[in-house]
């Protein structure tokens, strides 16, 4: 077993939290590609042959541009917030198809004390967002084999962060999912410890999600008209 991030991982991100700004970062930018984005990178390289097992249309892309890490720096040109720099690190696992049309993807969010894995559509636009909840309405069996499972929904949380207070015009409010199709976000994610990112087993544990959440993700995919 391989161990990818350690203590010296979440004292970096907790120093940027309390340091945001250039000159902290410049002076501490060798921590930061010693302890998190290398062992980021190791860890997407090592995830890529479990994630084909699971699709091949998915793929953990290790290169530091144009691949599947988030940048750290933060484009605060439209925001309020002019930090320069997220005080985490996170990664999608996309879709091969993700630059011609929207697609769900897998997730890993390292951050201390908020660590996370996911999958599905964030911030999708509306007509993905209508997409998606027309097709929950037509085919309401398979979405509740891929997502109302009870050990599921015990696992994975589903996002509500952005939901309407009302049901989405033109479905009947007795629909069994109605509660599901207020979500504008379609996302299913669960905490991890940080014992757990920093531990031996990470990649073991990843995968056990990834293959968990694999049928939301296909469920997904068909809504969009999407291979998975």
């Amino acid at each position: 077993m391989t161990t990818y991030f350690s203590d010296a991982s979440l004292k970096f991100l907790r120093g940027l939290a309390r340091n945001n700004d250039k000159t902290w970062f410049n002076a501490h930018r060798e921590q930061y590609e010693e302890h998190v984005r290398r062992p980021f990178q190791r860890l997407l390289v090592d995830l890529q042959p479990d994630l084909a097992a699971i699709s091949t249309r998915y793929s953990a892309d290790p290169r530091p541009v144009g691949g599947s890490m988030y940048r750290i720096f933060r484009d605060a040109r439209y925001s309020s917030d002019k930090s320069p720099y997220k005080p985490w690190q996170g990664a999608r696992l996309c879709h091969e198809r993700r630059k011609q049309v929207p697609a769900p993807s897998f997730y890993i969010h390292l951050q201390p004390g908020e660590n996370f894995v996911g999958a599905g559509l964030w911030h999708p636009e509306p007509d993905t967002q209508r997409r998606v909840r027309q097709f929950i309405f037509d085919n309401p069996g398979g979405w509740k084999a891929a997502t109302h499972k009870p050990g599921f929904r015990r696992r994975y949380e589903f996002d509500t962060e952005d939901r309407l207070s009302r049901p989405p015009r033109g479905y009947p409010a007795d629909f069994e999912f109605i509660e599901d199709l207020k979500h504008r976000n379609f996302v299913f994610w669960r905490q991890l410890d940080d014992a757990v990112m920093t531990g031996p087993r990470l990649r073991q544990v990843l995968v056990a999600d990834f293959n968990a959440l694999a049928p939301f993700v296909d469920y997904l995919c068909a809504a969009l008209d999407l291979e998975f």
